[in-house]
């Protein structure tokens, strides 16, 4: 089976896995990103408005938004790593490619936390996407420039025992589930 395929499984199972997660969810599935994002006040952090079944940021976002910037993701275009744009609570938003909505008016921002939605994660910080690479080239040009904390966010459901990754799938440094943190 190549890789690709193997992706595609891992992915299919991991959609199912989510899904069902998102169904059974407690409203405050967030509480516990609410937590780790309290102990880094102040510093520029992006996060993500959720589509479909993925587990929602916002509630934390918006806590963290009394403190310091907060950004959410703006594909630039196929290849190319993501902007993050100022978010606050109740701004106005566009609808941006895939579904995901980003702020109507563009302030561009650079974050040092970066929250990432995904479809599946492992104990050893790796990390399925939904296949564009986005946050790979994203985290590979912020690693570049100094430090960058990435937070992988997902219901624990969405766990799997061993991925399969390339080597340009950059590591997270840990997961939030609604259940605890992993780190690595």
């Amino acid at each position: 089976m190549t890789l690709e395929a193997q992706k595609a499984a891992a992915r299919t199972a991991a959609f199912a896995r989510r899904k069902a997660a998102f169904a059974a969810a407690a409203p405050a599935a967030c509480g516990v990103l609410s937590e780790l994002l309290a102990g880094h006040r102040g510093v520029p952090l992006a996060g993500y408005v959720p589509i479909r079944t993925e587990i929602d940021p916002l509630p934390a976002m918006a806590e963290a938004s009394a403190y310091g910037p907060v950004g959410v993701p703006v594909i630039q275009g196929a290849g190319l790593p993501l902007q993050f744009s100022v978010w606050e609570p109740d701004m106005l938003l566009r609808d941006g490619p895939f579904g995901a909505r980003v702020p109507a008016a563009d302030a561009w921002m650079v974050p040092q936390i970066v929250i990432v939605p995904l479809v599946a994660f492992d104990r050893r910080g790796g990390r399925l996407g939904y296949g564009g690479g986005f946050y790979d080239r994203t985290l590979e040009r912020l690693r570049a420039r100094g430090p960058v904390l990435a937070v992988g966010f997902a219901f624990a459901a969405q766990e799997a025992d061993a991925l399969p990754l390339e080597p340009t799938d950059q590591p997270l440094d840990m997961i939030v589930t609604e259940a605890g943190v992993i780190t690595f």
